[in-house]
């Protein structure tokens, strides 16, 4: 972090916009798995993230109960460490990623159906459309998609037409880094957007004093 915010400082308009999101993709994978950062040939998976930890635990817990459940990640990296992981445990899983052929996802889709197989994980972009995956009763959101329409299109898998059962969302962060503080961003900004749009300007008469001193004040030309 050190080093790349020293060469944003002294980089141009354009390269500093690379360096910039050069940095947060990689606190993220950080954030995921250090062998997802690291690009280990044959990592070592366990015992390295806390955030593999506690999809563990959450896992555990739901299969307990007979639940199934999607597990979403942006990076087909990420997904595959995660289904080695699950395998090593004994955890039926399959991987649904960009490269799946149709016929391979449609077999996937129908044996996630079928209840064959418990924990189906998906890359975020290649699960965005055109799938129906009722069984589901939780949805688990590994890394977070920056773009909360993105990452919502992803969730509504699970809530297409003919589920009958209530649905959990569960996403996964690290606290204290940037995903805490972007997490936190993306939350006030959905509630923002939520409120204007479900009661117009009322919406506005409902902000602290801070935001709304923040929301009013002058600023030079921003253009």
């Amino acid at each position: 972090m050190r080093e790349t915010l020293a060469a944003i400082a002294a980089a141009d308009d354009m390269a500093r916009r690379g360096l910039v999101v050069k940095l947060l993709t990689a606190l993220k994978q950080i954030c995921n798995h250090p062998a997802q950062y690291l690009g280990e040939e044959r990592p070592t998976i366990a015992g390295r993230s806390g955030k593999l930890e506690l999809l563990d635990e959450l896992l555990d817990t739901l299969l307990a109960e007979g639940a199934s459940a999607l597990v979403f990640t942006q990076y087909v990296r990420m997904g595959r460490l995660v289904e080695r992981h699950l395998a090593a445990r004994g955890v039926a899983t399959q991987f649904l990623h960009g490269g799946t052929p149709v016929a391979e996802r449609e077999a996937m889709v129908r044996r996630f159906q079928d209840g064959e197989v418990p924990v189906f994980l998906l890359s975020l972009k290649a699960a965005g459309t055109g799938l129906n995956l009722t069984r589901a009763e939780h949805v688990v959101h590994y890394d977070r998609w920056w773009n909360p329409a993105v990452e919502a299109q992803a969730t509504d898998r699970a809530y297409r037409i003919g589920q009958t059962r209530p649905v959990q969302v569960h996403r996964l962060v690290a606290e204290g880094t940037v995903e805490d503080r972007i997490a936190d961003l993306l939350a006030r900004k959905r509630r923002l957007a939520d409120a204007v749009l479900g009661s117009g300007e009322s919406a506005f008469t409902e902000l602290t004093d801070a935001e709304l001193a923040d929301l009013v004040a002058l600023r030079g030309d921003e253009r």
